[in-house]
């Protein structure tokens, strides 16, 4: 298979995702066989004493079939119980199968509350870093049977990044149908894998395709990039491959295809707000506080904002947009109500002060509380 990947081989902590097509039968069954195969896999890490959290889709499909439901259903309700009765089944399909290699489970299940607001945040790294000290081996997969926008979350591929950046894990492995990143259809003859990604510019001209797919999954290899452009920003690998390889590639085989981390990883802070956080609002910025946000890593004041969207409470993440273009360009944590700020537009600190007080001599957003997109 070449030269052993090292970043693989020495990763002590893994988080490794796997999609509703990898585990389940077209019908909608959990695939026995297909589990198993897995779990020997991951059982063997966790046995030889690496750190392992899974995260797993397949509640929804596991429901199927048991529910004498033909295809995954199109409303929410009915997806909603189709989590409830497969997600029971696929824990104890785990349970029973990580037993076998000595290992416990346990069930972590996340909405996008749990990532997206600071304090859920923490509580969620305090659990999954409790079962990890424990010796048990994490199973997280999204709240489908309460979540509403989760489930169309990108088959838990963005939520696998996050969790591998909430454990601070030295792998992400994403596994799926697909065995590599190509630069075209994988079907096509004039296709051919791609081994490395080192940085965006080895993107260029690679024709990833549509967010959606066919089948009981709904993530596409646009969502994958997307989870290991996250991942690696981090400072955290990403292997990209298919179920069937995932014993090869955590031996540190050349399979599928290797995002290389990035150089420098970003505080825990700045990368929750980027993303992690979901904006409440929109402040709109004239072009010389554009310049001032993002060419001079400036603070953002009142004098610079043009408008204000949404509806948002002080120290809520809302993103920072340029009134031209109407891009964001950064997301900060904004020091002031939706309400206050329309009153504040266009004036200068020291002249609020003068007029509302000494409270109002402030930051809108503070550089150190703002992150470039």
């Amino acid at each position: 298979m070449g030269r052993v990947r090292e970043e693989v081989t020495g990763a002590r902590r893994i988080v490794v995702k796997v999609g509703s097509s990898s585990l389940t039968t077209a019908a909608g069954g959990i695939d026995d066989q297909r589990v198993d195969a897995l779990v020997d896999v991951l059982g063997r890490l966790g046995a030889g004493g690496r750190e392992v959290v899974l995260v797993s889709s397949g509640a929804i499909a596991a429901g199927l079939a048991p529910l004498h439901l033909r295809r995954r259903p199109r409303d929410l309700a009915t997806q909603q119980a189709a989590a409830s009765v497969g997600q029971g089944l696929l824990i104890g399909r785990y349970a029973a199968g990580f037993a076998r290699h000595g290992l416990t489970v346990g069930q972590v299940l996340l909405t996008v509350d749990d990532v997206t607001r600071r304090a859920h945040y923490r509580n969620a790294y305090r659990t999954l870093r409790k079962l990890l000290d424990l010796g048990a081996l994490p199973i997280v997969n999204e709240n489908d049977t309460v979540a509403t926008e989760e489930i169309r979350f990108g088959d838990n591929d963005r939520l696998a990044a996050l969790v591998a950046a909430l454990v601070h894990a030295d792998l992400l492995v994403l596994l799926s149908d697909v065995d590599a990143l190509y630069t075209g259809d994988p079907s096509a003859p004039s296709s051919r894998r791609i081994t490395t990604v080192r940085d965006d510019s080895d993107l260029d001209g690679i024709a990833i395709g549509s967010a959606g797919k066919a089948g009981v999954g709904t993530g596409g290899m646009v969502t994958k990039v997307e989870a290991a452009r996250i991942a690696t920003g981090f400072g955290i690998p990403v292997v990209l491959t298919a179920a069937p390889l995932a014993g090869a590639a955590l031996d540190g085989d050349e399979v599928g295809t290797l995002f290389h981390a990035a150089a420098r990883r970003p505080t825990a802070r700045l990368f929750w707000l980027a993303h992690a956080t979901s904006p409440r609002g929109r402040l709109h910025l004239d072009p010389g506080a554009v310049a001032a946000v993002v060419a001079r890593r400036k603070s953002l004041l009142p004098a610079g904002i043009t408008a204000v969207d949404g509806s948002f409470a002080a120290g809520d993440p809302v993103d920072l947009v340029d009134a031209g273009s109407g891009a964001p360009v950064a997301r900060g944590l904004v020091n002031y109500d939706a309400v206050e700020l329309p009153a504040l537009l266009g004036r200068s600190t020291g002249e609020l002060a003068a007029a509302l007080g000494p409270g109002y001599e402030r930051e809108v957003v503070h550089r150190d509380d703002l992150v470039l997109l």
